[in-house]
């Protein structure tokens, strides 16, 4: 029973991470919109939700894999390994994009000196 309850505060501790970089974001969003007419204002809210993600994902992998190590069935490992997989993926595309949005970033700052 405490076990679930360690799995159940993980998996919110990444909703609310993932929940909280929404917000932030939509925020930020329309803060930037009504004072910038311009697409690169965006960028940085597009690299900081990615970060939410990124780490919100991250913790709802570790609650899949605390569940998984409290009571492992063949069925369980099964779902652990597709969902690790997928989770996996979606943060490698997450950070690679990121990446590429910052070196954008980082060059358009450098070419506006």
């Amino acid at each position: 029973m405490g076990d679930q309850i360690l799995v159940a505060l993980v998996e919110v501790a990444g909703a609310v991470v993932i929940f909280v970089g929404a917000c932030w974001a939509a925020v930020r969003f329309v803060v930037e919109g009504t004072r910038h007419r311009s697409a690169a204002v965006f960028t940085p809210i597009r690299l900081s939700l990615g970060r939410f993600l990124t780490l919100g994902l991250e913790f709802q992998l570790a609650a899949d894999i605390l569940r998984t190590a409290i009571s492992p069935t063949f069925p369980q490992i099964g779902q652990l390994a597709a969902i690790a997989a997928i989770r996996t993926a979606l943060n490698y595309f997450l950070r690679r994009e990121i990446a590429q949005e910052q070196q954008q970033v980082g060059g358009a700052g450098r070419t506006d000196r």
